[in-house]
């Protein structure tokens, strides 16, 4: 995992698919080998160019060995800051979805700086327990309910991801914020998900019912936000919404999660620009008209 001058993280979905112990998959090798090359200098240039073709090309590897809510710790990479863009203002198609205001304002960051690389992409804004999933050039797939980590925060105690359900206190149980490389994966159940956060233990996948005493059904149904916080740290989602939007979103290709922080500003944390205040060239033609 590696921190950008923003502050933000960006992780790599891709694991070997080994085991090192019962519900867990060592992390990728790529990183270590890359500090031995000669030179600092020749080090960053292939970890750039690891991160671009992370983004660009790689397909998702199925990652065996762990259980939702559960996962293991991929290699990491260091996010590409963006430039504001200097063409016409780019936006992104909510259709006749709703949606907060620090959703919209991230969203259309997305789509004018092209942060996502070309990729399909997910918003997940925590404070109002909804998920949005885009397609590369971002258009509305589908929204919809989720559940989050009981905890409020945007960070995870270190090593939190080897920890078993046991061991996880209350307070422990976030949904970190960040930009993260994802994939869709499988699970030791046969179960496919999309992996967020090996390292935090988080991903995407289908409500988890086999705990009644949870009320996680009832809770997505609600109108209120106040009972979405209820897993150790995945996002939970409609069974219909996962198979339906998330996983085809998925098929084929990585995609890029945005999680939205909800103890920092959001702009702020990911470094974003407000695309409606950037200069354009339709902000050009506008003065120009005035003298």
């Amino acid at each position: 995992m590696a921190a950008s001058t923003n502050g933000t993280m960006t992780r790599s979905a891709a694991a070997s698919p080994e085991p090192v112990r019962p519900g867990r998959a060592p992390c990728g090798d790529f990183i270590v080998s890359r500090l031995c090359v000669v030179t600092a200098v020749l080090t960053l240039a292939l970890l750039a160019g690891g991160v671009a073709a992370a983004e660009a090309s790689a397909q998702p590897q199925s990652a065996g060995g762990a259980s939702p809510d559960v996962h293991s710790a991929p290699a990491s990479s260091a996010p590409v800051p963006q430039a504001a863009n200097a063409g016409p203002r780019q936006r992104a198609d909510f259709g006749r979805e709703r949606a907060s205001r620090d959703a919209r304002q991230i969203a259309d960051w997305i789509v004018d700086s092209a942060d996502n690389k070309n990729l399909p992409f997910v918003v997940v804004d925590k404070l109002d327990a909804r998920i949005f999933v885009f397609d590369a050039s971002g258009h509305i797939r589908g929204a919809g309910p989720a559940l989050l980590g009981l905890a409020r925060g945007d960070e995870t105690v270190p090593g939190i991801g080897d920890r078993s359900y046991a061991d996880m206190p209350p307070a422990t149980r976030t949904t970190p914020a960040g930009r993260f490389v994802a994939a869709l994966g499988m699970n030791t159940r046969g179960e496919d998900v999309v992996w967020v956060d090996y390292e935090a233990a988080v991903d995407i996948h289908r409500v988890v019912t086999n705990h009644p005493k949870d009320r996680r059904l009832e809770r997505l149904a609600t109108p209120t936000t106040k009972d979405n916080r209820i897993s150790y740290g995945c996002i939970n989602v409609p069974k219909r919404f996962y198979e339906k939007v998330v996983a085809p979103a998925f098929a084929g290709t990585n995609g890029i999660v945005y999680v939205l922080p909800e103890t920092h500003s959001v702009r702020e944390f990911f470094g974003a620009y407000d695309v409606d205040a950037r200069p354009g060239p339709d902000r050009a033609r506008s003065a120009d008209a005035q003298h």
